[in-house]
């Protein structure tokens, strides 16, 4: 392929945009990924490593992210590369009587599409999560649910890919696409033009602004997730991935948020997972904030004083580590997948919101499905 040229191009060196990359390369593409800054860069260094099934809508939502768990079960070998997988099971705690009805509802609709999850008490809850308080109404356990090293998954499919032949180039901003007579002929970088008859838009909350001067815009806003990092605690400290019911409604249901509660105001939800080396990471936050990053007190009080709330009994713990993501949500928290009618060329894979991670293998399979029918 000659100089500024490339088969695919993909924008973006988050986890989406490298699976993309893999894939492509995988199926014989000659791939050329842009990142402006480096690989983990945004959210997906953000963020934690749930491969959650419970926190999926019924359908496609699900669906996906049934087929990227199975994906995942295999991968590190395809990759030849550890993403400390671990299927852990996950729970969400109950918090009250006002979140009950809503994870019963989300429990059944994942029932009639498959997806093998239990209604604990609080007794047989804490038989299988010790640490979580006896107020607490019950819980959920599903036994698919995994956990993942993010950075180590996006590291994976990155070396995956370049092992292929795709070119990896680092640190080049792409500041325009390249329209001519309506269809998307390649990109403007920092360092001029790349052309290619495909490009991918992985670009995550950036996504929109690459098109919106073309007519097209899809609706990805970004939400801030603060999330916390904790010292190193005893192995099994906690057994399963966890969150809370607060999670869904965050998620699933803004609309009955109180905004006169500090926690609702910031649509925190619990999500809590214990990495490989000991430490808990602790989330998040969903706030409309435009592209700010920075942590606030608020965020950090609202995340730690919720984990208190569902398990009392951990204990003081030191905070390491702060650190705030932008996840880029759509309206109805589906993922933006295939190619845009409006601007032949152009294929989007954006919008994942907090299901990067999981849905990061699907995503790239299913995009180089819809290169192959460009190319």
């Amino acid at each position: 392929m000659a100089p500024g040229k490339a088969e695919v191009i993909v924008i973006g060196g988050g986890v989406i945009g490298t699976s993309v990359a893999y894939y492509a390369s995988r199926r014989g593409y000659k791939v050329t990924l842009l990142e402006k800054e480096h690989i983990s860069s945004g959210a997906s260094g953000a963020c934690g490593g749930t491969v959650f099934m419970q926190t999926k809508n019924l359908g496609r939502h699900l669906e996906l992210a049934l087929k990227s768990a199975a994906l995942y079960r295999n991968l590190a070998e395809e990759l030849d590369f550890d993403i400390e997988y671990s299927v852990c099971g996950g729970m969400i705690a109950i918090e009250n009587e006002q979140q009950a009805p809503i994870v019963q509802h989300t429990v059944e609709q994942q029932r009639l599409a498959g997806l093998a999850v239990d209604i604990l008490d609080i007794k047989e809850a804490r038989e299988l999560e010790p640490m979580l308080g006896e107020h607490l109404c019950g819980a959920t356990f599903c036994a698919a649910d995994a956990i993942v090293n993010p950075f180590r998954v996006n590291r994976a499919f990155c070396r995956a890919a370049g092992r292929l032949g795709a070119n990896l180039r680092i640190g080049v901003n792409v500041i325009d696409l390249v329209v001519e007579n309506g269809r998307v002929r390649g990109v403007l970088t920092g360092d001029g033009p790349i052309y290619s008859d495909c490009v991918v838009n992985a670009a995550a909350i950036w996504a929109p602004a690459l098109t919106k001067k073309y007519g097209y815009e899809p609706p990805i806003t970004p939400h801030r997730g603060q999330v916390l990092i904790t010292e190193r605690l005893l192995p099994g400290t906690l057994r399963h991935i966890l969150l809370c019911g607060c999670y869904l409604t965050a998620k699933h249901y803004p609309e009955l948020l109180d905004m006169k509660e500090r926690q609702h105001r910031l649509a925190a939800g619990l999500i809590l997972e214990q990495g490989t080396t000991g430490g808990l990471v602790i989330g998040s936050t969903r706030e409309l904030v435009g592209v700010d990053r920075t942590t606030t007190l608020d965020g950090i009080e609202v995340v730690a004083e919720h984990l208190y709330r569902v398990m009392p009994r951990l204990g003081p713990v030191n905070v390491i580590r702060a650190f705030a993501g932008l996840r880029p949500r759509t309206p109805n928290g589906m993922p933006i997948l295939g190619a845009v009618e409006s601007l032949p060329g152009l294929i989007m894979a954006a919008g994942h919101g907090g299901d990067g991670i999981s849905l990061a293998p699907i995503t790239g399979q299913l995009i180089a499905d819809c290169v192959a029918t460009m190319n």
